[in-house]
């Protein structure tokens, strides 16, 4: 039982092993799983680095053969002895000075609030949004924090959070909210003292937006769970997490595109194709052979009633996956020398594989000269370059076509 993730890398979302063959239960602490080596820890000659892991319980229970729902008793009472693990946290029965009690740590309050006047002219409460204090960095740098002690919360239905029993030490505030891309981060380092209490007040998030959204495919949320997941090959069913929002965790569904897609590549129609149906969870290579595979092209066509030639459109692209991959952009030209972007190689995270449905985040705003667009038919076209393997692939998180801005201060 972990009744806290302060000590683990990668913040919230950062996915691990539990278990391994046979009936074996995983703690792990550190790896690379799902993230890639970007998330190694790097140390300059000389520094001094430490950090406390744990402490995490083994907890052994038991229940009675005879009753007919053992099984429920067992789980029953395991998720309340986590309960109360997580009540107790921080413990007090520790001794090392490296691992802080309560009383020695401080917590941080506010509220976020969200600013997109093409989604509301009034500002919109960061429900569950996620809130986080890490090492100082980049906006999305906690993804592939390792050396440090995050800490991270949730926000209530208003947006207030409360980030409590943070070690002392110098922050950054992170934080991301479901139905928005990017990421928000303030501008401000934090100095957190024993005993001390901060109140930040409303801090405003303005996720990226150039323009109206003339179309979107899927739900900015890091994943690719919304997705098309297929059925898994009978011979590599596992029933128990073959239903639900587990379903994704199934062996060899990579394959299974090539067998839905045998004569051509997908492609996308909007306003007609549904993204749960029509749009395959992971942008993977054409299995062509026991070894071999070519790159595939989704095309994404869409109409435009009005095209402003000498305005700026912008292609937002959010990834939610990448191993090894590579995706270039063309807007209605598939033969043209080079493309119109390019993501060049990224990722290292193996989600494929490993039956996840998220890697690292990334977003790239892509802009656009009106005069590639015309009037009625358009066609994106996205390619995933990289063909050594089935493992080489992307998995989208969200994509969103903006128009040229039409509010003015």
């Amino acid at each position: 039982m972990t009744p806290s993730n302060e000590f683990q890398t990668g913040g919230p979302h950062k996915q691990d092993l539990t278990s391994h063959v046979g009936p074996t239960a995983l703690s792990m602490f550190v790896s690379t799983h799902y993230t890639g080596t970007e998330i190694d820890t790097f140390y300059k000659e000389g520094e001094a680095w430490k950090k406390v892991f744990g402490p995490v319980l083994i907890y052994l229970n038991s229940a009675s053969s005879k009753d007919d729902d053992h099984r429920k008793i067992l789980w029953n009472d395991a998720k309340r002895q986590l309960s109360e693990e997580i009540e107790s946290w921080p413990y007090n029965f520790t001794r090392s000075e490296d691992f802080p009690h309560s009383q020695q740590r401080g917590q941080v309050n506010g509220q976020l609030l969200v600013q997109d006047r093409y989604m509301d002219k009034q500002l919109m409460q960061a429900k569950s949004a996620f809130v986080g204090l890490a090492p100082p960095g980049e906006a999305d740098s906690w993804q592939k924090e390792g050396k440090g002690l995050p800490i991270w919360t949730q926000t209530d239905e208003i947006g207030r959070f409360n980030i409590k029993n943070v070690r002392p030490g110098v922050y950054n505030l992170y934080a991301w909210a479901h139905g928005f891309i990017g990421s928000y981060k303030l501008d401000l380092d934090i100095t957190i003292l024993p005993g001390n209490k901060i109140e930040l007040n409303t801090l405003i998030y303005d996720p990226p937006r150039n323009g109206p959204t003339l179309w979107e495919i899927g739900i900015p949320d890091r994943t690719a769970a919304e997705f098309f997941i297929p059925e898994p090959y009978p011979q590599y069913v596992n029933s128990i997490t073959n239903d639900g929002a587990d379903k994704f965790r199934q062996y060899g569904l990579w394959d299974r595109y090539s067998d839905i897609y045998r004569d051509s590549d997908l492609v996308y129609t909007v306003g007609t194709s549904n993204y749960s149906k029509d749009w395959f969870f992971a942008h993977v290579p054409r299995k062509i052979g026991d070894d071999r595979c070519r790159p595939t092209t989704w095309q994404i066509k869409y109409n435009l009633q009005d095209v402003n030639n000498r305005g700026t459109y912008t292609l937002q692209m959010a990834i939610a996956a990448a191993s090894f991959a590579e995706v270039e952009v063309q807007f209605n030209d598939p033969n043209s020398d080079r493309p119109h972007f390019t993501t060049k190689r990224i990722g290292y995270d193996n989600a494929v594989p490993r039956h996840g449905i998220h890697g690292l985040y990334r977003l790239y705003s892509i802009e656009v000269p009106g005069y590639r667009f015309r009037k009625g038919s358009n066609t994106i076209y996205l390619t995933q370059t990289r063909s050594d393997n089935s493992f080489e692939a992307v998995m989208y998180d969200y994509i969103r076509l903006e128009g040229p801005n039409s509010l003015h201060n």
